[in-house]
């Protein structure tokens, strides 16, 4: 396991059992995103850095019975807290790497990350990943319960111009990672952005 691939699981395993609890106000927000996204009854859709499975409910809402629905993290701590809370009977919890997927090529149809971008130690490539695991015409949502300027406040530090998640940067990394971003939305009380498979 790479260096970075341990600093996060240390990270989000020393945080699992309180993450919920220290941010009760995001379930709302993880609500509209999927709403958002668009997702159709029989979607096969990935939830990739799951954590605590906050978005599970909501992509088996908008999957329904017919779809599928599969959670996705690097920190087993983490997938006991989504178990604990119930989350599991929404979808199957899979201890894996986002950036090795044990999926075959075009295998889903969709593919939501909550705060995962900014974990990931090779954006591109790991884009890529994602890319080969949806069918061209595929979805992806790129989602964080608060804004780029809520979420540098709160981690006491300013935004500059070579955040990742800045649209002048996000929109080329998508473009050379097989994606199309076709709505960006970048607001105190959430960011999002949408992308469809090229």
């Amino acid at each position: 396991m790479s260096e970075d691939h341990t600093h996060v699981q240390e990270f989000f395993g020393a945080r699992a059992a309180d993450w919920d609890s220290k941010f009760p106000a995001d379930e709302p927000a993880f609500t509209t995103a999927v709403t958002d996204f668009g997702l159709r009854p029989g979607d096969r859709v990935l939830d990739a850095g799951c954590g605590t499975g906050r978005a599970l409910t909501a992509l088996r809402a908008a999957v329904g019975p017919s779809g599928t629905v599969l959670g996705v993290d690097l920190t087993p701590q983490m997938l006991d807290a989504a178990r604990r809370g119930g989350r599991a009977v929404a979808g199957v919890l899979l201890l894996a790497d986002v950036t090795r997927l044990p999926l075959r090529d075009a295998a889903l149809d969709a593919v939501f990350a909550a705060g995962l971008i900014a974990h990931l130690p090779d954006p591109a490539a790991n884009l890529r990943e994602l890319a080969r695991v949806v069918r061209p015409g595929g979805r992806l949502a790129l989602f964080h319960p608060i804004g780029r300027a809520a979420l540098a406040a709160r981690h006491g530090r300013a935004l500059t111009a070579d955040d990742l998640r800045a649209e002048h940067n996000l929109g080329p990394l998508l473009s050379g990672a097989g994606w199309d971003m076709t709505s960006y939305t970048d607001e105190d009380a959430r960011f999002l952005a949408l992308a469809v498979r090229a």
